[in-house]
């Protein structure tokens, strides 16, 4: 399981309140903070601040990285100008959240991808549109990956994001977005599957009943990337747990670990 920790976003109000502010020392760490806690990925993202993301975007890399060594970025725009700047004072290898299929967007990120020689996050997006069946999820996501792949991409770079919705919205979304992730496991098995666990409960209250249970479910339909908030003790308790059952643990031993150093709640 690789997991994405979600919390340097400019939608948080305390993380907008901090750019804006130039707080190095908060941003700094809750990057600390979320790489403690067991991610894999840090993503990054300044979008709210619209004329400044560019630099702001640049700069939440460049002070991350002075005190994380070991952990990459995943940096998050759909801007290629915004995303081109962030990735020209990268030090490592990242993911790029995210391009689709609408002609703009792939042909201003493709290059990009080229150059820094980057994983990519590939929406299942149509005209803007999230399609509301997971057949169509998949012929999308299978058009990416096709087109991806004649880029020059290796489909171990390529991580689809099946676009999970409120369940609150329409009560069948969160069964979709499980479909999608079994047909794209099954039919493209070498590309990784992810999405925002946090999106199936917006606008519901004890968010984080719903997405335990939702991540539970993305387990066993064969979901291998989450963005999360690895600050729900009890979420990352599961995900533990749910890797050892499913066989995804050898000999149960990272959730020994996390037993022994005191993670499991």
């Amino acid at each position: 399981m690789i997991i994405i920790g979600e919390k340097i976003n400019s939608s948080i109000n305390a993380v907008a309140s901090a750019i804006a502010k130039a707080d190095k020392q908060f941003i700094q760490q809750l990057a600390i903070d979320q790489v403690k806690a067991g991610v894999d990925y840090l993503d990054i993202n300044a979008g709210t601040f619209l004329d400044r993301e560019a630099d702001l975007l640049a700069w939440l890399v460049a002070i991350i990285q002075e005190v994380i060594d070991d952990i990459p970025l995943c940096i998050d725009s759909p801007n290629p100008i915004a995303l081109k700047k962030a990735l020209a004072v990268t030090d490592r290898k990242a993911i790029i959240n995210s391009i689709t299929l609408e002609t703009l967007r792939y042909s201003g990120i493709v290059p990009l991808i080229r150059e820094y020689k980057s994983a990519v996050i590939a929406l299942c997006i149509e005209d803007s549109r999230i399609p509301s069946r997971a057949e169509h999820r998949l012929e999308i996501a299978c058009r990416l990956v096709d087109k991806l792949t004649a880029e020059g991409m290796e489909t171990g770079d390529i991580y689809i994001d099946v676009m999970a919705q409120p369940v609150g919205i329409d009560s069948m979304s969160g069964k979709v977005a499980l479909d999608a992730v079994r047909a794209i496991r099954q039919c493209i098995p070498e590309v990784h599957v992810c999405c925002g666990l946090s999106n199936v409960s917006f606008g519901l209250p004890k968010r984080r009943i719903l997405n335990q249970a939702f991540a539970g479910a993305l387990l066993t339909a064969g979901i291998d990337t989450l963005f999360i908030d690895p600050f729900d003790k009890r979420l990352m308790s599961l995900l533990s747990a749910a890797q050892a059952i499913l066989g995804q643990d050898r000999y149960c031993s990272n959730y020994l670990k996390d037993y022994r150093s005191g993670k499991l709640t």
